[in-house]
């Protein structure tokens, strides 16, 4: 029997016993017009984006392969144990409908074949519950639909007659800094989609204001908080709090320009609430805005360094797709963690508020340091800026002192004073051939402060004084603008011969040649070979360009600056192996104050509970 009082708040997404656990996501100007990541279609197929609507001629085809409108069914039944599920489609016309499951590494089966007849107003729903077999490897399901003649398809989605576990009320965290442009959209388009959603009641969205400078009207379900800037880590935590103190169970972080199609959120709504596991958490994954199509990371993992997950699969490749999203379903090291571009999570299960990074890491250590069951979706995606793009000295500042202070706040990532060190060898290795000189200097930056302890964190919590000293230390790796007036060196797409290589290695690329300055080559590299190091061996000047090759900076050899900062980095180094034992030691004793919630309330003069008690 179905709980009516886990039922009634459904609205829409529940009708006549059935509830939507996930209906189709369609292309949509200024998110992802990439058709092939929603339906493929073949023959006499015409596809209406603002009607989301397809229509048919005879023979026409839609396949429903496809990232964004697969169903994971292998994920949907381990998480949620469904006990119903049913494929419900929308339209008129006579089709064959097929539906298939692809399993992991072994063939897939067509599990349905039939010719279904279309009515208007009255939706078809083929059961499939006989696939909710435990101990089978059920995989991921799609469906494809060939008309016989003339038809149209309104809409699908994937049901179940389950009750849902849970009512999750749904806060979106969004935190933002003088972006009054990204965020207003974002708040607008916030609130046309709460307003037809079912959701509405289910969902708020709250802007930490850490800029102070949002000036908007509100619609109803938003709520406008000025901060003080203490970054992502700090307009997060404000988020979550403000959250809790508003009835939200659940919250969702998410960025101020919000590149998400909003119908993900009522996906993320349904897999919380089926969730068999209350510390369930979403984590969104991430497309560059550069390559619609490509995936830039899929979750991730943190062990020394941040690893993406199935960076540069081809979502347009069927093959390819089914692969990630099949893999995705393999059980999760303890060392996954999820970005906070989109990241919900159950505010119960928050054992540690963020760490006082400002910016990178937080996520990290916030998916690390608290128990949360996290899962992706297919679907559920932030289209973001790359991060190639975003280089420079104060974001290998801010990764490489939240590396080093994961690693020595959380007793789960010990790797010893070695290993440390190596973290800070390698980031600075990672450089030193590029010629980034003014990113050496922030690398020994970061090493240096985070040998004061996680004090630091607290008194640098608004990063002014840094970020000031980060500034002044970029000479060179400073965005210029292109004009027609400078002449660029050849464009180097290929590396040098491997004995080149192996040379320029052996003489740190030419830093032990004398007058090397004058010998090496120039050579200019696109904004996607920014970081490639094998395409630097040989070069004493590198000009890199951005993506839409408007702007530019150019880098060049110096034994001077090399040295400088290479023997400021043995200092460095040294200093930290003598001091490993103490300094581990104290921010494991300060981990848990820095990341409670009794710090973060007087950090952001947030009112406590004896405050409100006090008021009223």
């Amino acid at each position: 029997m179905l709980d009516q009082g886990r039922t009634e708040h459904l609205g829409a997404a529940r009708v006549d016993g059935f509830t939507r656990l996930q209906s189709l996501m369609w292309p949509e100007f200024g998110i992802c017009t990439e058709q092939d990541l929603y339906v493929r279609n073949a023959g006499a197929v015409a596809l209406s984006d603002s009607q989301k609507l397809i229509r048919f001629g005879p023979g026409g085809e839609a396949h429903f392969s496809t990232w964004f409108n697969m169903f994971n069914l292998e994920k949907w039944q381990h998480e949620c144990n469904l006990q119903s599920l049913f494929l419900a489609l929308q339209g008129q016309g006579e089709f064959q409908l097929s539906i298939y499951m692809a399993p992991r590494n072994q063939s897939w089966d067509r599990v349905f074949c039939d010719i279904v007849q279309l009515e208007a107003g009255t939706p078809l729903r083929q059961d499939l519950t006989h696939l909710l077999v435990a101990s089978a490897n059920t995989g991921l399901l799609y469906f494809e639909l060939r008309s016989l003649g003339e038809g149209s398809l309104k809409g699908a989605s994937w049901e179940t007659q389950d009750a849902p576990k849970r009512q999750p009320q749904l806060a979106l965290a969004v935190t933002t800094f003088r972006r009054e442009a990204e965020v207003a959209r974002t708040v607008q388009r916030f609130a046309a989609f709460r307003e037809q959603s079912w959701m509405k009641d289910q969902v708020q969205m709250i802007v930490t204001d850490n800029g102070q400078t949002v000036d908007l009207e509100l619609p109803v379900g938003v709520s406008l908080v000025p901060n003080e800037n203490l970054g992502g880590a700090g307009g997060f935590t404000r988020g979550m709090l403000e959250a809790q103190a508003r009835g939200a169970s659940h919250c969702l972080f998410m960025d101020d320009d919000a590149s998400i199609h909003m119908e993900s959120l009522e996906r993320t709504w349904m897999f919380l609430a089926y969730a068999s596991e209350p510390k369930t958490a979403i984590a969104g994954a991430m497309i560059s805005e550069q390559h619609r199509w490509a995936i830039w990371e899929n979750g991730a993992l943190f062990d020394r360094r941040c690893q993406p997950l199935f960076g540069g699969t081809d979502l347009r490749n069927l093959g390819a797709m089914t692969w990630m999203e099949n893999e995705a379903n393999r059980p999760l090291p303890d060392t996954f963690y999820g970005g906070w571009w989109y990241f919900a999570f159950p505010i119960e299960a928050v054992e540690h508020l963020a760490f006082p990074f400002f910016v990178r890491g937080d996520d990290v250590s916030f998916s690390l340091a608290n128990d949360f069951n996290i899962v992706t979706l297919n679907g559920v995606v932030s289209f973001q800026e790359s991060f190639t793009e975003k280089e420079s000295p104060q974001t290998w500042y801010l990764d490489l002192r939240s590396h080093l202070a994961h690693h020595l706040s959380l007793p789960a990532l010990e790797i010893g004073a070695g290993g440390v060190i190596k973290i800070a060898l390698m980031f600075f290795l990672r450089n030193l051939p590029r010629m980034h000189y003014d990113t050496l200097a922030a690398i020994n930056l970061a090493v240096e402060d985070v040998m004061q302890g996680p004090e630091f964190f607290d008194r640098n919590a608004d990063m002014a004084t840094r970020r000031g000293d980060l500034k002044a230390l970029t000479q060179a790796e400073t965005w210029q603008v292109l004009t027609p007036q400078v002449q660029l060196p050849p464009v180097r797409h290929d590396p040098p011969s491997a004995l080149q290589r192996l040379l320029m290695k052996l003489t740190l690329n030419g830093l032990l040649i004398p007058g090397f300055s004058r010998l090496g080559r120039k050579i200019t590299l696109e904004a996607p070979n920014r970081g490639h190091i094998g395409l630097v061996w040989g070069a004493a000047e590198i000009t890199i360009l951005n993506a839409t090759q408007d702007k530019y900076y150019t880098v060049r050899h110096s034994k001077s600056a090399a040295w400088t900062q290479g023997w400021r980095l043995l200092k460095n180094v040294w200093a930290l192996r003598k001091s490993y034992e103490d300094l581990a030691s104290a921010y494991r004793d300060g981990y848990g104050y820095f990341t409670s919630r009794d710090y973060w309330e007087q950090k952001l003069n947030f009112p406590t509970t004896t405050d409100k008690k006090a008021a009223e």
